[in-house]
């Protein structure tokens, strides 16, 4: 399992807003999804410790879980290189990933019978 990272430190605060950032790229094997989430409770660890922002359990809870999902997402339908982004500000946290599938994904009807493909709201602080 290979990762790599600027996220290993988080950046200075970016120009658009955010008071953190940090990247990440996987090769994309199993051991990525275990990774990311190791990663993502890091980085809001650091978002405790050196920026001194309230991070709820619920909110780490939801954001590895979310981090979980979608990286799980990426291995499922686009097996390959997987980047992360986590960015936050004093009442949100951003999880963005890539995968290599050019394709857009389209958004389904809502089906209460339906195993997975549930949306996600942003975790609040």
């Amino acid at each position: 399992m290979e990762s790599q990272g600027e996220g290993d430190s988080c950046t200075q605060p970016p120009a658009d807003g955010y008071l953190m950032h940090a990247g990440y790229a996987f090769d994309g094997d199993g051991g990525c999804i275990s990774d990311a989430r190791h990663h993502a409770t890091a980085f809001l660890e650091t978002a405790r410790t050196e920026h001194h922002l309230t991070v709820s359990d619920h909110a780490k809870d939801l954001t590895v879980l979310v981090v979980s999902e979608l990286v799980t997402n990426v291995l499922k339908y686009a097996p390959g290189p997987v980047l992360m982004e986590l960015r936050a500000t004093a009442e949100l946290v951003d999880v963005v990933v890539w995968d290599t599938d050019p394709t857009v994904p389209a958004t389904l009807a809502a089906d209460p019978g339906r195993v997975g493909t549930r949306m996600c709201r942003p975790a609040a602080w």
